[in-house]
């Protein structure tokens, strides 16, 4: 197996300014055959009998590439395993909940362990779109109920932006988790957001929709008697779509509601995940307080990789699991300095909450296995 032998040439090792690195080709990695776990290695994690104690949902936010899809994934097997019909829901764009289940999954929820009350699903914005999955579509999903009949051969939208409204693919994945939030057949629901800034683009998403909703009824609303007089002239006109209006105060209401369940520290917990890094740190923070500015509170950050032991974190698993060595590992020196100094610029960014740790482990975490090991971290 070839790798790369990475060394760091200063006298201290300690000195990072001074550090020359230089990066040689090997032809193997020594002592790979001693150290690296069998593929079947046995992995118990020890199951709870506890009831799930938390929220109805979860939200796992933060900057990208941190490990939000893990602690969904882990979160929901481990809530469905103690017997709560459980959803776990992919906004992220860039989906990665297939390849961490290790199975694919629709955009519509379907079962994703057959002998577990667990579902998955990856929305897809621009399938939701053409399905009329948004507020504010074009021509197939007019949510100007049909006034396009009225108003020229094209819909209001195709007029004003030659297609759908920008940010209606956005929309359309909000309106989509609208509907899977209030859906009565799933207790809790995980969801695994996009990236801070598109996440944060969704959560504005219910004060633009209700804004831009209140001036469609409001013009709806006044042009209804112009529609009437138009019937009275022309005889009756086809009135596809008659039953938007109603819709759209569905609609409405529905969004009213997640606006109050977002807010409701007992009903949802937004979860901030970060590794200790001082860039996904500088972001976690920015994240907070823009949450803070939509009233929506962070009771838990979940603080990966971190190079500590597993049984440092919890009991329940057994196992042997490679681990750094901080005595004679002058690299794994190196990150725990690193980790270290960024945990402490943390401390602001863990006041008040509920701080979870998740070790660094060698094995990639996929599949049902090591999902189980993660979420006996995040109890």
């Amino acid at each position: 197996m070839s790798g790369l032998e990475v060394g760091v040439n200063d006298e201290a090792a300690d000195d990072a300014d001074d550090a020359t690195i230089e990066v040689t080709p090997t032809e193997s990695i020594d002592g790979e055959s001693e150290t690296a776990p069998e593929e079947d290695t046995s992995i118990d994690v020890e199951p709870t009998d506890e009831p799930v104690d938390g929220p109805s949902y979860v939200l796992y936010g933060g900057k990208g590439g941190v490990g939000k899809t893990t602690m969904a994934a882990a979160t929901a097997l481990d809530s469905a395993k103690r017997g709560v019909t459980t959803l776990v829901v992919s906004t992220d764009p860039a989906h990665s909940l297939s390849d961490t289940f290790e199975t694919d999954i629709g955009t519509s929820p379907e079962k994703i362990i057959t002998e577990l009350p667990l579902y998955g699903a990856e929305i897809d914005p621009d399938a939701a779109l053409e399905e009329g999955h948004a507020a504010f579509a074009a021509e197939d999903g007019d949510a100007f109920g049909g006034l396009g009949q009225f108003l020229g051969d094209d819909s209001p939208m195709d007029a004003l932006f030659g297609g759908a409204m920008p940010g209606a693919d956005e929309a359309a994945a909000m309106q989509t988790l609208l509907e899977y939030l209030d859906d009565p057949r799933f207790d809790r629901v995980i969801v695994d957001t996009a990236p801070t800034g598109h996440t944060l683009r969704l959560l504005q998403l219910p004060e633009i929709m209700d804004t831009m909703m209140g001036r469609i009824i409001s013009f709806r609303q006044r042009i209804g008697g112009m529609v009437e007089g138009i019937k009275g002239m022309f005889g009756d006109v086809p009135q596809e779509g008659a039953d938007d209006m109603q819709d759209l105060e569905e609609l409405r209401d529905r969004i009213e509601r997640l606006r109050a369940v977002l807010r409701d520290p007992s009903r949802t917990d937004f979860r901030i995940v970060m590794v200790p890094e001082e860039m996904s740190v500088l972001e976690s923070k920015r994240l907070r307080t823009q949450l803070e500015e939509f009233d929506i509170p962070v009771s838990t950050v979940v603080v990966n990789r971190v190079m500590e032991p597993l049984a440092d974190v919890t009991d329940d698993v057994d196992a042997d699991f490679l681990e750094p060595d901080l005595d004679s590992c002058a690299f794994c020196q190196r990150r725990w300095d690193v980790q270290q100094g960024a945990l402490m610029e943390s401390q602001d960014l863990f006041r008040g909450t509920d701080v979870r740790r998740v070790p660094l482990l060698a094995d990639e975490v996929k599949g049902e296995r090591m999902l189980a090991v993660v979420a006996a971290c995040l109890r």
